[in-house]
Parts: C-alpha cells; structure tokens; sequence
C-alpha cells in the first residue's frame, strides 16, 4: 500500500464529508431561528448530535478494531446520506415540537457519521504517517486543518444554498454529492488500511489504562465546550440580530454576513492548526516539550472571552465599535485555540498505543463530543439567561478548566525533560 496515496483518499472522503456537515450546521441554524426558534430550542436542534458523539465514539474504536478502518468510514459516509434525505422530508406544517424531535432525531444520525469517520481517518494517520522527522505532527496538524478549512467553506455554503436555493433544494444537493463521493471511495480507495484487528477487547476496554490519555481527553472536553458556549447559538444569533434590518433582503444580507464570519472563523482556525507545527517551532520537537507547549497554549486562551464579555457588559447596546472588537477578539479566541486543538491532536496519537489506538481515539473523541454537548446546551441557556455577555463568561469559565486539565499532563513528565522552549 502507498502511505501517501492512501492519505490522500482517506483526507477527499473526510473533506466531502465535513464540507456537507459544515453546510447542514448552518442550514439547520439560519433555517430555524428565521422561523422563530428561541436559543434554546435551536441550542435543542444540535443536543442529540453532539451527544450521539459520545456514545459513538467509544463504540466507533472497538468497530474499527473488528471491521477495519476502511467499512467504518464508508459507515460514516453512508449515514450522512441517508440523515440528508430524511432531513428533505421536514413538513413546514408541523408543529415546533414536531419540528424540534425531527431534527434532533436526523441530527442525531448526523452526528453517528460525523464522529466514525472523524475516528477512522484520524486512526488512519496513526498507522499511515511516517515514524522519522516529527511525520506524525505533520501529517495529524495538514488533516485537521484542511479538514477545518472545507468546514468552514460548508458554513458559507450553507447560508449561500438557504438563500438562492432553500432549504429543501440544499439538502437534497449535499445528499446527491455524498453519494458520488462514497462511489468513488468504494472503488478506488487503496486496499491496506488497517483492517480487523484479532483480540480486540471487549467493551470493558473502553477507557483507556495510560493516564495522560485520560487527562488530556478531560482537557479536550472543556476546550470544546469553551468554543461551543459562544459558536453554537450565542454568536451567531447575536449578530443576525445586530446586522439584519427585519426585512426579508436584511435578513438575507444577514444570512450572508453571518455565515460568512463563522466560515472565514472555521477557515483561518484550520490553517493555523495546519501551521502548528511552524508556530510551536518545528515537527521534530521532543513529545516532554509538545506537552508542556499544550499547556501553555491553554492558559493564553483563558482571558479571551471574560475581555470580551466585559466589553459587551461596558457597551450595554450594540454599537459598530463593540462588533469590530467582537470580530477581533474571537479571530484572536481562533488562533489560540487552533494552537490548542492542533497539539491536542498530536499528542492523543503520540500517547495512544498502537495496538489500541482506535479505542484510545474513540475515547479521546468521545471526550471531544461530551465537551461540544455541554457547550451547546450552555451556549442556549446562557445567551436566554444573561445575553451574549454570561455566553462570552461561560465560554472563560470553561477555558480555565481546560487550563487545569492540561496542566495535570505534566505529572507524568520528568524533570530531566527541561522546560519548553
């Protein structure tokens, strides 16, 4: 098996499927809060994706394990196909809270194939990326954030498709586009990824036995909940609300300025997580160091949004300076994150161990989707509650005990390693 080319087919079928998760993300947001919704009930809209997340990842490691990498992510593929197509059937007729069970119950079959093909081609890295010169930070940081990147280019096709085209028309449009997609990865995917792995363990193996495992999957959690607080619901309602004047063409501006930040956000996020390994000073640095680098990188983040917070709290009212410092202030929340997300990654590979990595990623994920569950159900709650500065608050509140989580990692390096450049 080619290593390259094998990466290469693995990281089009992840692209495909994040462009059209991106897109649905948006279309679901921008589609129901022009119908009415309440923060709340649109925070509901995404609750079962994200905790379908966390079920599926634990089971999405011990499948691999007994299936191989290669029919769990056609697994993923196939499901996002099927969720499109029933999403298409929603009836505008039906009552809120028909419409709210609906999509949750679609969102949550979403969100099964989001998390095992997320697994399955961060797995594939593992055994894929060469040994020698820092190759695995290379290659984990280039799929993260050109998986990113498309993510974001799917937030801007979402609101450009519920624009021109409606929300029926996208849906159906993704839907035909993944199926071309999971053909193609059927027939030309290079035979050789890893495949079923003999005594796999059983579901009692779920939690992993290395303890840096077990704290950096605690850190992910608040690290993910932190950018969910503000991203889900608080941000994006808050500045449809500021930018759109009532009218049908302001709300369609609106659509485009929203979804266009939140696409330029995703976009930038994923080229400096791509960067990681130049910003932190090179692919080949010692794993002690990445560690205490990771650490580091979460304390900077934990000022960002209570800076912000306090800026909407001194404004009291929407005001064109207090956007552009909204604007910045999560552009800057972006860029650290990105550093904290992409080191992350890294470091789940490099501790995992290889005979049971896609049980250790799975748990890591898992991790990962409790965090975006807890965000989301924060970022309705607290912009209902307290507005966009309690959303920005919570957003700190959380960051910080990343920060504490991250910085228990460094119980397990020796002194002998040296500080962190």
């Amino acid at each position: 098996m080619n290593p390259v080319r094998a990466y290469a087919a693995v990281t089009a079928a992840y692209w495909a499927f994040m462009l059209s998760d991106g897109a649905l993300r948006m279309l679901v947001l921008l589609h129901f809060n022009g119908l009415g919704f309440s923060p709340v009930q649109l925070a509901w809209l995404f609750l079962l994706y994200e905790a379908a997340g966390i079920v599926t990842n634990l089971a999405a490691g011990w499948l691999a394990a007994r299936f191989g990498l290669a029919a769990t992510l056609y697994a993923g593929l196939g499901i996002q196909i099927a969720a499109l197509a029933t999403l298409a059937q929603l009836d505008p007729a039906w009552s809120v809270t028909a419409s709210v069970m609906f999509v949750m119950a679609v969102q949550g079959a979403s969100g099964v194939a989001k998390d095992l093909s997320k697994m399955s081609s961060k797995s594939a890295v593992k055994v894929l990326a060469p040994a020698a010169d820092g190759g695995l930070f290379r290659w984990v940081a280039a799929l993260t954030g050109s998986k990113n990147a498309v993510k974001g280019m799917g937030f801007f096709l979402g609101a450009a498709l519920l624009a021109f085209a409606g929300f029926q028309a996208a849906i159906w449009g993704m839907a035909a586009v993944l199926v071309a997609i999971l053909v193609a990865m059927v027939l030309f995917l290079p035979a050789g990824l890893p495949g079923r792995v003999k005594g796999t363990e059983g579901w009692s193996g779920w939690r992993s036995r290395d303890s840096r495992v077990n704290r950096l999957s605690l850190a992910r959690m608040f690290l993910f909940g932190a950018r969910d607080v503000w991203f889900v619901v608080g941000i994006p309602i808050y500045f449809q609300a500021v930018l759109s004047d009532g009218t049908a063409e302001g709300r369609r501006e609106a659509f485009f300025l929203v979804g266009g930040f939140m696409a330029l956000w995703i976009i930038l996020y994923g080229a400096v997580q791509a960067a990681a390994p130049r910003i932190l000073g090179g692919s080949g640095r010692p794993e002690a160091q990445i560690t205490r680098d990771a650490v580091r990188w979460a304390g900077r983040l934990v000022p960002i949004p209570f800076v912000m917070a306090a800026a909407v709290v001194i404004a009291g009212d929407p005001a064109p300076w207090l956007t552009m410092l909204l604007v910045l202030g999560l552009l800057v929340f972006g860029f650290v994150f990105a550093v904290n997300s992409s080191v992350h990654s890294y470091l789940i590979l490099a501790f995992g161990q290889a005979q049971r990595i896609t049980r250790d990623v799975g748990f890591y994920y898992m991790a990962n989707a409790a965090g975006r569950l807890i965000g989301t159900l924060l970022s309705g709650l607290s912009y209902q509650v307290g507005g966009l500065p309690l959303c920005l608050a919570t957003a700190g509140a959380m960051a910080a005990a990343s920060w504490w989580a991250a910085r228990r990692l460094l119980i397990d390096i020796p002194e002998s390693a040296g500080p962190a450049r």
